[in-house]
């Protein structure tokens, strides 16, 4: 996947001028905001719930070494293996080995956003296997050739029309003549197309929600039933997943499912929760032959005890960006790689470096939306704000900016110079604002004002509010202090022993 994040304010601007993707992203506001609150309006606990999976997670991230270990040797116990991929590289090739060793030529693949950071897709193509993903969203946006715009919903960017136009063009086979009007048709085609690809794959390719330690259990959670097929008719079922994604026991992914459906969708549950442990045994009905685990770490353990660790919590619900305006405005794509919204704002630079995706940091009005509805209560502003430091100190971001804040931070360390600056460029606001009291443009400012006017200053700065507050302050203590005050005369109801 091509990385296009450096060119995100270009991205934008292409956004916000795009009036099928205005219409398109609507859908977000209206389709899972409401929904959300519901589901946890309902809930009464929702909130305990939500601390105790922020402790879950972080116990397990603080024992991470621990409890993969344990996590194998239930896999292996269960007759599954455990392949161990520190880099994308390491995890493709493993993935391509256990292809050609059972001579695989299709591999269906159930939504996995690790296989999308890994570029999975073009590099099996690439060594002769074709992937086919069967999630509805992530199969229209593999036939458009284009990378996800969410993280739990692919193809939110497009228009019901522009799927009924992309399946006429791929489905060449199908009658010209059928109505693809209507939802219904077009997921009952994307059904019948699909189950051919199930019945004819060699592999199949799940992600994991979660890792369970206890019990060597991989579980993914969907509403199309799709991972399912994915993982029981294919000769073997490979789970792709990273380091963090390992949770210690069944009763702990129990408490977290609760705040994960309704914080994505609005669902108290998804309508499929699958829980597979190794491959098919003696007696089984179906299952496949054999059960591969990918682990990646692909530079989350160089997270681990750092700023941005909270961020190895996420269990990728999408709430942060359901909820983000930045997000509404612009939607997935203008992020530049996998991981768009708020959690892609701190996660992409911790994957392809700050210098790749400085831009995304800053792309955000910290209004904190997206930490009050995270379900495992990580601080994703505070640790934007840690890669907007990191980008300053290494001198990434435009010139313009960071001698702004040179020029304030010299004026800030001598008070009566600061004083004084601000004081004359209120007074100037106010001249050139006038009778209007805004202004329409700005000396270092464009960018702001470019869209919207700005507020001109009114009454005194809070410096000086502050000053008379404190200077009040003063004059009531001396009151107070005067002899023959009420305060101090002896025998005052006050005063009585």
């Amino acid at each position: 996947m091509q990385i296009t994040s450096p060119a995100f304010k270009d991205n934008a601007a292409s956004a916000l001028n795009n009036k099928t993707l205005q219409k398109a992203l609507l859908n977000v506001e209206r389709g899972f905001i409401d929904k959300r609150a519901k589901a946890a309006a309902g809930l009464p606990e929702f909130e305990r719930l939500r601390d105790d999976a922020r402790d879950i997670k972080n116990h397990t991230l603080a024992h991470l070494d621990l409890y993969l270990d344990a996590y194998e040797r239930r896999v292996t116990a269960s007759g599954g293996h455990v392949h161990w991929a520190e880099t994308a590289e390491d995890a493709r090739a493993i993935i391509l080995d256990i292809c050609r060793s059972l001579k695989a030529k299709t591999i269906t693949k159930s939504k996995s956003m690790v296989a999308e950071e890994i570029d999975l897709n073009d590099y099996l193509e690439d060594h002769g296997v074709r992937p086919v993903e069967t999630d509805l969203g992530e199969y229209i946006i593999q036939i458009r050739h284009e990378p996800p715009s969410h993280i739990i919903a692919p193809a939110v960017h497009l228009t019901k029309e522009q799927v009924a136009d992309d399946f006429r063009r791929v489905h060449g086979h199908l009658d010209p003549k059928r109505n693809l009007d209507e939802p219904v048709t077009l997921l009952s085609e994307a059904r019948t197309v699909l189950r051919e690809q199930f019945l004819a794959a060699d592999v199949g390719l799940t992600g994991a929600n979660f890792l369970v330690a206890e019990t060597g259990t991989s579980v993914i959670v969907t509403n199309e039933g799709n991972g399912d097929l994915t993982q029981t008719l294919p000769k073997a079922h490979i789970v792709l997943a990273s380091i963090e994604k390992v949770v210690p026991t069944l009763d702990d992914v129990a408490k977290i499912m609760r705040v994960l459906a309704r914080s994505a969708t609005g669902q108290e549950m998804s309508v499929y929760t699958t829980f597979s442990t190794g491959p098919r045994r003696e007696g089984d009905l179906d299952g496949p032959g054999e059960y591969h685990v990918v682990i990646l770490d692909n530079g989350r353990t160089a997270m681990l005890g750092t700023e941005f660790q909270d961020m190895l919590r996420c269990i990728r619900c999408g709430a942060c960006m359901n909820h983000c305006p930045v997000y509404h405005a612009v939607g997935g794509h203008a992020y530049g790689w996998v991981y768009p919204g708020p959690m892609g704002a701190v996660l992409t630079p911790t994957l392809i470096g700050v210098d790749n995706s400085g831009h995304l940091p800053n792309a955000s009005t910290f209004c904190g939306r997206c930490e009050s509805v995270c379900p495992m209560r990580i601080p994703l502003p505070k640790m934007m704000r840690h890669w907007r430091e990191r980008e300053f100190e290494k001198h990434l971001g435009a010139a313009v900016p960071r001698v702004a804040v040179r020029l304030w931070a010299a004026f800030a360390r001598r008070p009566l110079l600061y004083r004084l600056m601000v004081g004359a460029a209120s007074t100037a606001m106010r001249l050139i604002g006038g009778k209007k009291g805004r202004l329409s443009s700005m000396l270092l400012a464009g960018g702001w004002v470019k869209h919207r006017d700005l507020a001109v200053p009114t009454g005194r700065t809070f410096i000086d509010q502050w000053k008379a507050r404190q200077d009040d302050r003063e004059a009531a203590g001396h009151a107070a202090a005067k002899p023959g005050h009420a305060a101090a005369k002896p025998g005052h109801a006050g005063a009585k022993h």
